[in-house]
């Protein structure tokens, strides 16, 4: 709470590039709906990645961890007055900023009720802020996990307040190995989301506990750190930047491997979706896929957007893009 709230006072005060890894530029819809965020909110902005899935007409959502509200009053634009957007965060500071500016937001859209709030909690205890089950479409959360001692409360709170097919689409710090201890106790390191980066194979293990479909890798850059005292402490590990989608798949949907083809038409991804690292659906093309990716686009928000046929060639499951 004291690195982000008072001693990070913007972006350029980060001590790493960990926070400020992009692993893919920003469409032109993006690019337009940022222009129109407070420039106090995009400067007092710490995250590593871009948190926007497609699809999102009308979705509620949650962002835990949602800083100055950057990503909610991006997603405020793209998910509509009928959407709603709901950023969580335990530094005060930065909640207080987010709320300051909602107002301003809302006349900017041309909104007659405000479709985002900001709540002060904890992404572990979602409970505790009034978060009720089954409650939201999707959750994002950009770098910020990795700041939370229990990795396990987080995506299990997550998994409680997503709806049946719902998403957790999110970014975040991974490393190559488990962590020393003296990585972990480090302040400067926790507070420049390396400490806390989870090894990456633990977050498969830890997304199957909770319930979730095995995560779809979305994209993955090297971190590099730029700070000579800090590469000497964290030695040979290296990390990564990554954007993963976990789907809350319910059990009836679950059936063989099938045929899909995307109708097109999705805002921004008209003629070509990056659904992730394995598979990119073009419009009206045949693509075959495993049970998995066949049980998410049923149960989804996506589920309108393709023609899905049952046992379609028997597609082996896609090798995990380590």
């Amino acid at each position: 709470q004291d690195y982000y709230g008072k001693e990070l006072q913007k972006s350029e005060d980060l001590k790493t590039n960990a926070c400020v890894t992009s692993a893919r530029p920003f469409p032109k819809v993006l690019r337009d709906a940022l222009e129109r965020v407070h420039e106090e909110v995009v400067a007092r902005y710490y995250g590593c990645g871009l948190v926007i899935p497609e699809c999102l007409s009308s979705c509620w959502i949650l962002d835990l961890g949602s800083g100055s509200g950057r990503d909610c009053y991006l997603l405020s634009q793209l998910v509509g007055e009928q959407g709603h957007v709901t950023g969580i965060d335990m530094t005060k500071g930065q909640v207080d900023v987010a709320k300051k500016h909602i107002a301003y937001h809302m006349d900017k859209f041309g909104y007659r009720k405000p479709n985002v709030e900001f709540l002060h909690g904890y992404m572990e205890k979602l409970g505790d802020a009034g978060l009720a089950d089954e409650s939201y479409d999707i959750v994002i959360s950009n770098c910020v996990i990795n700041l939370a001692p229990d990795k396990r409360a987080v995506l299990q709170e997550a998994f409680r307040v997503l709806k049946p097919g719902g998403e957790m689409y999110f970014s975040d710090v991974y490393a190559s190995q488990r962590l020393s201890e003296t990585i972990r106790k480090h302040r400067v390191l926790w507070g420049e989301c390396l400490a806390g980066a989870l090894y990456w194979e633990d977050l498969y293990s830890i997304a199957e506990e909770v319930g979730f479909s095995p995560p779809c890798l979305v994209t993955a850059s090297p971190i590099t750190i730029g700070n000579k005292e800090l590469e000497g402490i964290i030695g040979d590990c290296r990390f990564v930047s990554a954007t993963f989608r976990l789907f809350k798949v319910p059990g009836g949907s679950r059936a063989g491997p099938g045929q899909v083809i995307y109708n097109g038409g999705i805002m921004g991804h008209e003629r070509e979706l990056v659904f992730d690292a394995n598979y990119t659906f073009k419009e009206g093309e045949v693509v075959d896929v495993d049970a998995e990716m066949a049980a998410i686009l049923r149960s989804s928000r996506f589920a309108e957007e393709f023609l899905i046929r049952a046992d379609g060639a028997n597609t082996a499951a896609p090798q995990g893009c380590c």
